[in-house]
């Protein structure tokens, strides 16, 4: 069994920033991608960004709307990843789940936090 824990959203004013933090903790095999994903009501879940694990490089990818200001890194030794969140906008209100792709095992979600950035 796997299980995610994320922590850090919250309530933050338009230009403001926010770090995010998931930690995979259980039965961790090899992990091949660390990402976050968010979901607002009525739309899917949509990628935010990932990386690559260890043997991946750590290869980032970013979805057109973050790019600039959404950052994500990883601490393998941890099972970690992170999400600096800057210049954050109405647009960016969301529930952010955090996802973890292993080796030969599959996909994993985290339970989501809440990101709400005001106007």
């Amino acid at each position: 069994q796997v299980q995610l824990v994320e922590s850090g959203g919250g309530l933050v004013q338009a230009g403001g920033s926010l770090r995010l933090s998931c930690v995979a903790s259980g039965r961790i095999s090899r992990i091949l991608r660390m990402g976050w994903y968010r979901q607002v009501p009525g739309k899917e879940r949509e990628l935010v960004a990932d990386i690559a694990g260890f043997s991946g490089g750590g290869v980032t990818n970013y979805a057109d709307s973050v790019k600039g200001r959404f950052t994500i890194s990883s601490d393998n030794a941890k099972n970690t990843v992170y999400l600096q969140m800057n210049s954050l906008k109405p647009e960016d209100t969301a529930v952010y789940y955090c996802k973890v792709m292993l080796f030969s095992r599959g996909a994993y979600w985290g339970q989501g936090t809440q990101v709400t950035v005001s106007s």
